[in-house]
């Protein structure tokens, strides 16, 4: 197995690809644009208005001011043939202060509204759909399709026409889904496949002309960031430093956090180009027939990912020898065995998510894992035919997590960068709706 060095291991973590990334609320679902059509209006018919969150329609007429006005006090439009990102339209955007004699009509048109989060990530493309719900959010809807945007991207520089035809059918999917739930507010963002790919700021176009769905190439850092911002009310209870983790299809990244206050406060972080599918590429895919040749390949694939993790190893290293410092791990690897180590029939997130698990487990499940064959791993329960040849990367990068940052115990987290979005979202949204009301 030739030595492999990352193609972005002298570059800074969130390139120029992610730069200017990080702003809450950066784009709207914005529908294909379509030709404006009008039906003849019948005598004594009223026009009807487009609804706020909608795009538009041939068989809706121009709202008349009453109407308007009244949408003022609901959601911010997603804007029919506009495709100017949501910084241009900030969420209380066009918005009035609340007459005399209606209070609170701001806030509770808010609890309404539903808000959307889709990640377009190296492996799958997933989908959040919800309301507010006092301090937290009620889902209504989901989606979560294995697309393998980044299949051979790490070794051809290149998104494939398969893989990227794989992810706009479900990226179709996902718009559909925005359409029937009246969203009011999105974010769409994409991540390291599209950061990497040569061709990947051609396919977010593409996306935008077939879809209406504006992705935004975010950065490590704010992948990192929103990852964070998901899961962290997961993170055992205790005093002592912590470190978040994201294995991804592409990337893995890692963040020291101070713990206290509502939203832990970063220290340091790290996201190198290792993920279960790009590792899984690199390393390469046959896996030998015996035992032994499958777990040199393991042990190579520990190898890559140890000498990246490297810089931050060697910076969190004084923390790492501190008593009580404590992991939360957001990714389909650790679910994935967290639900082998409970020996699910299938999976459960509910038995899943929140679960702390001995690291000492997780190790033992992974050196099982690395020695199986593909066709024995299909059979597990909970890894089947869509993780059976991933799995095993997702253990290398988790070991080699366990090596610098040695903590007994692993929180388990079904929640990341969607479950960020969206408090990001709402959490602006309140606060422009309060604004509003002075």
């Amino acid at each position: 197995m030739a030595d492999f060095t990352p193609p972005d291991v002298t570059e800074k973590a969130g390139g120029k690809k992610g730069a200017g990334s990080g702003g809450v609320a950066d784009f709207r679902y914005k529908r294909p644009s379509q030709p404006r059509q009008r039906r003849p209006e019948k005598p004594g018919q009223q026009a009807h208005g487009t609804g706020p969150t909608k795009g538009p329609r041939p068989d809706r007429k121009r709202p008349r001011k009453a109407d308007q006005a009244k949408q003022r006090s609901r959601a911010d439009g997603q804007g029919g043939n506009r495709d100017t990102p949501a910084k241009a339209q900030t969420a209380g955007a066009g918005r009035k202060a609340k007459p005399a004699g209606e209070p609170g009509d701001f806030r509770k048109a808010a609890g309404r509204q539903a808000y959307a989060a889709l990640d377009l990530g190296t492996n799958n493309c997933r989908l959040l759909i919800a309301r507010p719900s006092g301090p937290d959010f009620t889902v209504i809807d989901a989606f979560s399709r294995v697309v393998r945007l980044g299949e051979g991207l790490a070794m051809s520089g290149r998104l494939s026409d398969v893989a990227m035809d794989r992810a706009l059918g479900a990226l179709h999917i996902c718009a559909e889904k925005l359409r029937r739930r009246n969203v009011h507010l999105a974010r769409s963002v994409a991540t390291e496949a599209c950061r990497r790919a040569a061709n990947g700021a051609r396919f977010i176009e593409r996306v935008r002309e077939e879809t209406g769905i504006v992705l935004d190439i975010i950065s490590a850092q704010e992948e990192a960031r929103l990852a964070v911002l998901g899961c962290h009310v997961l993170l055992e209870s205790g005093a002592g430093q912590a470190v978040i983790f994201d294995i991804g299809g592409g990337s893995t990244e890692l963040v020291l956090i101070e713990p206290g206050g509502p939203v832990p406060r970063i220290l340091d972080w790290q996201s190198v180009p290792w993920g279960v599918v790009s590792l899984t590429d690199t390393v390469g895919r046959a896996e030998g027939d015996s035992k032994d040749a499958r777990l040199a390949r393991y042990a190579e694939m520990r190898r890559l990912v140890s000498r990246s993790f490297a810089p931050f190893a060697g910076r969190v290293a004084r923390a790492a020898l501190g008593e009580d410092i404590r992991l939360l791990g957001t990714s389909g690897t650790v679910t994935t065995l967290a639900s082998l180590h409970l020996e699910l029939p299938q999976y459960d997130r509910r038995a899943v998510d929140g679960l702390i698990v001995p690291s000492a487990s997780m190790r033992d499940i992974s050196d099982r894992l690395s020695g199986m064959s593909p066709t024995e791993r299909r059979t597990l329960p909970c890894i089947g035919n869509d993780r059976a040849d991933l799995v095993v990367a997702g253990c290398a990068i988790l070991e080699s997590i366990l090596d610098l940052w040695p903590a007994d115990r692993l929180g388990v987290a079904d929640r990341g960068i969607r479950e960020g979005i969206l408090r990001s979202l709402m959490a602006a949204d309140h606060a422009d709706l309060a604004r509003a009301e002075v």
